[in-house]
């Protein structure tokens, strides 16, 4: 038996508000810590970014896209 009915409507997954509205207090914790996570990470690749950017200009001079 198929189990998948390839006529069955779509279902489209809960919007993020849905999701966190229905979230414990742990879960919505736990989001943060990992949001706090890529935060950080994006941090830190912005100050790599900008460090080589401004080595770049050190030797060509000028403003480097």
């Amino acid at each position: 038996m198929i189990d998948d009915d390839p006529f069955a409507p779509v279902r489209k997954p809960p919007s993020l508000e849905a999701q966190l509205e229905n979230a414990s207090i742990g879960d919505l914790e736990a989001r943060i810590e990992h949001l706090r996570g890529e935060i950080a990470q994006c941090e830190r690749l912005i100050a790599a970014k900008r460090a080589q950017r401004a080595a770049a200009e050190s030797v060509f001079g000028g403003q480097a896209s």
